[in-house]
């Protein structure tokens, strides 16, 4: 009987949270070799915003490591569920996303995906597929398959339950419609964040219902965002989007917590784990260089070696020489001159007069390269000037009227 490779094994099996189970794997592995028949690997997103991001990117990394291995990836656009949305982490009941939004969400999605995995060896379905043909009958019978009392055992559930928070029934619908999802597509393996582990464990429960071998459950850690304190979300604004163009990709890994080098390094690059260590201790030899050969290392896997180059010489231009960048945007105002929290607000540097005003106290305001920190100083725009808005946003304005 053949065996399987201990380095395959090693090469999916790395950074895993949980491997449900290792001998299931083994196993599963063992038996794709002998039979010449590759894994069927199940992915599901649902497009209920456009853009991904690097904490995306996690996953389908190591979704990457199975096509290179040979196995199938299975990525599922879950239009469908998208509708409920994914109860996961929330202690409210999510607003439901319009059909229009996440068809349009749904394109966007794939577009980004391959950007890391490989077209060829991933079959992309929508969950409406099937359960838009469900009818009554169907669903009483997968909804007879669990309990209540099982489905108040997820964590988020149970915490919500117990502080007396709403939970729609909608929401209970949500772990059974994904783990019917695996039933479809008769997945092997379903692999995820670790926020999905529950999910997971209801498909294995469901497939041997319908008389499968239960699919082999992999998660993997939620990356944590810029601010180094909460999962990647852009609702934390604290993303960093796989479509950011490579100067702010840049900037924003950058912008990363040190202690989260080593971590991004491993989960977010395609650096092989036997070249890590010299990555490490060159970061420990010099933190800032470090950060910038793992920023223009990520930047370059969505952008390319050139793009992620230039954006490392801008940045080094910008932050480390202390000059203004190339590219800045010019703008006109209608009045002759406005208030520092105003004029950051027109001109589209800040989201609200609140923030504006917040990061001029913080002194994060510069204009013509001084510090300002006076909320009320009036700007003169008779003639253009430069305004530095924390450490990325930089204009010139001027007022239209002479």
């Amino acid at each position: 009987m053949p065996s399987v490779p201990d380095s395959e094994f090693q090469i999916l099996s790395e950074g895993l949270v949980d491997l449900i189970s290792e001998e299931e794997f083994k196993n599963r592995l063992l038996l794709s070799r002998r039979e010449k028949k590759p894994l069927r690997v199940k992915y599901g997103a649902d497009p209920s915003s456009p853009d991904l991001h690097l904490g995306h990117a996690v996953p389908l990394r190591k979704l990457r490591q199975f096509q290179d291995a040979g196995h199938q990836v299975v990525f599922i656009l879950g239009d469908f569920t998208a509708r409920i949305g994914d109860p996961s982490h929330r202690s409210e009941t999510r607003p439901m996303v319009s059909p229009e939004q996440i068809k349009q969400n749904a394109l966007t999605y794939q577009d980004q995906v391959f950007k890391i995995l490989d077209k060829t060896k991933t079959e992309v379905r929508y969950n409406s597929e099937w359960l838009d043909k469900m009818t009554p009958a169907d669903f009483l019978y997968l909804t007879s398959q669990y309990t209540v009392a099982r489905l108040l055992e997820r964590d988020d559930f149970h915490k919500r339950f117990k502080a007396n928070q709403p939970i729609a029934v909608i929401e209970f619908l949500y772990p059974l419609l994904q783990g019917y999802d695996s039933v479809i597509v008769k997945s092997d393996i379903e692999l995820g964040g670790s926020d999905q582990k529950f999910n997971f464990l209801v498909g294995r429960e469901l497939q041997k219902v319908w008389k499968q071998a239960p699919q082999i459950v992999m998660t993997l850690p939620l990356l944590e965002g810029t601010d180094g304190v909460r999962k990647m979300s852009k609702s934390f604004n604290n993303a960093i989007a796989i479509q950011e163009i490579p100067k702010e990709m840049f900037g924003k890994i950058m912008a990363i917590p040190d202690r989260l080098f080593a971590v991004y390094l491993q989960y977010v690059t395609a650096v092989p784990p036997a070249e890590r260590n010299r990555w490490r201790d060159e970061f420990n030899r010099d933190p800032r260089e470090g950060k910038a050969a793992l920023a223009e290392e990520i930047t370059a896997l969505y952008w390319g070696r050139q793009s992620a180059g230039q954006a490392r010489q801008e940045f080094d231009r910008v932050f480390k020489n202390k000059e203004v960048p190339e590219d800045i945007q010019d703008i006109e105002m209608a009045a002759s001159s406005l208030d520092i929290v105003s004029l950051l607000k027109e001109a589209g540097l800040v989201a609200s007069k609140g923030e504006g005003r917040r990061l001029v106290e913080q002194g994060g305001v510069k204009i013509d390269q001084e510090k300002v920190t006076d909320v009320l100083k009036k700007v003169d725009l008779s003639k253009s000037v430069l305004i530095q808005c924390g450490k990325r946003k930089f204009a010139r304005v001027r007022s239209r009227v002479h």
